[in-house]
């Protein structure tokens, strides 16, 4: 069974903004990029710098932003349109147990010193998962897989526990990125994949440079060099882009300025969709917000109309639960705690708080959370919770939010495809724990293929009535290129910024 006719998954990753990844701008002076004055660079911009070149082993959306398609390749790919694609596997086959995929790799594929991929080196990079060295969220992908075999230099043999509606979906995603073995142990300064680019320089806090891999052993590369550089800024980048300093604003993060890039004699602006859910994280470890009518209250406390007119322009989708309308079980659950003030008083009074209740708001810098943080704090101000918000750069909050869980409440933008199992890791930054909304993910993913969603969009409906968390909005792609360049797909539907399609006339 190729790629082409099956399509499958499971994983969760808490991961800021990948959609939201802002533009370039051409390097300054002091700055230079290692290239030839002929040589041909593109310019792209971020807000979320990677925390690491190890796709693996970090949490944030800034590595496989950079990283994933790019640099490391997957045995299969997810395309614009949510569809599984082959990569470096060619075709595939699944028992009729539905227990062994069967992956045959592309004999052509090689590593970017030359190596061919083979089976071993599939092994390897799976293996390092299986054994823990990965993100609990990866881990996850593989917690059906019972084993990893090599069959020959060119076959792999993947055998679960039981049938997965969930793995070969999550095969897309960094989980299944390959690595070249020889290269495990340096990835931080060079990479190790098969991809179209090879790690050029990081520089912390500035940018990082992908070079052409002249081993390539696809369609090459059509630039020498990509800059992907950072702005905590979203109005310096817009600044860059109007000046001619800018090939792509890869998000705009600014959408109240999209009239500024309305000369289409320079300027291309394509509104596309992501998987981007922004969320109102409730810690479930704190006293309040462990009770059922305190998190009603505060979702019922929310005008969520008004906070994404205020923060995003009114740009993107309103959402009531864990799912974006990508995912196949997607259901419009915004209403579910419609807004009602007065509702949310009663509330917070049922639970012991008539007197009020004061909580933390900790947020990273990244451009919806500041502005949604002051709309959500005059509106709980309103049902009588007095809000302290303080702002986090994103590694610090990545430190103290998301890996220790010191806040009560958060905003983040979850951009991982297809993401409610999130909530079931163990561990999970919201200390959220339901043995009810866990099984139902186990009997999803093990149910009949055609059965999936149903019991996925109960999963959901599960988190919504248990205002488990308050979901604000989809954050929408919006893409704004010269006329010079073409190729930029208009949805996000994976974590990467995919440069295989991207081209300049120039």
């Amino acid at each position: 069974m190729s790629k082409r006719r099956l399509s499958l998954r499971f994983g969760v990753v808490l991961s800021v903004v990948s959609a939201l990844l802002l533009s370039a701008c051409s390097s300054p002076a002091d700055d230079a990029p290692s290239q030839t004055p002929s040589s041909s660079v593109l310019d792209v911009g971020a807000t979320t710098e990677p925390d690491g070149m190890d796709p693996i082993t970090v949490s944030g959306a800034g590595t496989p932003f950079v990283l994933l398609y790019n640099v490391y390749e997957t045995l299969v790919k997810l395309d614009s349109e949510g569809t599984i694609r082959p990569l470096l596997a060619e075709e595939w086959s699944l028992s009729p147990d539905m227990l062994v995929y069967t992956f045959q790799l592309d004999g052509a594929a090689k590593f970017a010193d030359g190596t061919p991929v083979t089976a071993d080196a599939v092994v390897t990079s799976f293996q390092r998962i299986i054994d823990g060295d990965a993100t609990a969220q990866i881990q996850g992908s593989f917690a059906p897989v019972e084993k990893v075999e090599a069959n020959g230099d060119h076959t792999v043999d993947i055998t679960l526990t039981q049938p997965s509606n969930r793995f070969l979906f999550d095969l897309t995603t960094p989980a299944g990125m390959v690595f070249n073995p020889t290269g495990l142990d340096s990835l931080e300064t060079a990479s190790a994949g098969s991809g179209p680019f090879v790690l050029g320089e990081w520089v912390q806090g500035s940018k990082v440079e992908l070079l052409r891999n002249k081993n390539y052993w696809g369609t090459p590369a059509r630039f020498d060099v990509v800059n992907f550089r950072y702005y905590a800024d979203p109005n310096a980048m817009n600044t860059a882009m109007l000046s001619g300093q800018l090939d792509i604003i890869s998000n705009l993060t600014v959408p109240q300025s999209i009239g500024q890039f309305s000369d289409e004699d320079r300027y291309r602006v394509t509104e596309g969709t992501t998987d981007g859910e922004i969320v109102l994280g409730l810690n479930h470890a704190t006293e309040a917000l462990a009770k059922p009518e305190v998190r009603q209250a505060i979702n019922q406390a929310l005008d969520k109309k008004a906070i994404v007119d205020a923060a995003w322009a009114g740009y993107g989708i309103l959402l009531g639960s864990m799912a974006s309308p990508n995912d196949p079980w997607f259901t419009d659950l915004s209403d579910r705690w419609p807004y009602d003030p007065a509702k949310a008083k009663e509330l917070l009074a049922a639970a012991g708080y008539e007197s009020g209740l004061n909580l933390r708001l900790r947020v990273p810098t990244l451009p919806y959370a500041p502005a949604a943080a002051r709309v959500i704090t005059a509106q709980l101000a309103e049902a009588g919770i007095t809000v302290q918000v303080e702002e986090l750069d994103f590694s610090r909050w990545l430190d103290e939010v998301y890996t220790k869980h010191d806040y009560d409440m958060t905003i983040v933008a979850h951009v991982e495809p297809r993401d409610a199992r999130a909530y079931a890791i163990e561990g999970n930054y919201w200390n959220y724990v339901n043995p009810e909304f866990n099984q139902l993910l186990l009997d999803a993913d093990a149910a009949p293929a055609d059965q999936e969603a149903e019991i996925m969009a109960q999963a959901v409906q599960l988190l919504a009535d248990d205002a488990a968390s308050a979901w604000l909005w989809l954050l929408p792609r919006i893409v704004v290129t010269t006329t010079e360049i073409s190729g930029v797909d208009a949805n996000q539907r994976t974590l990467a910024f995919d440069l295989t399609n991207i081209a300049s006339r120039s």
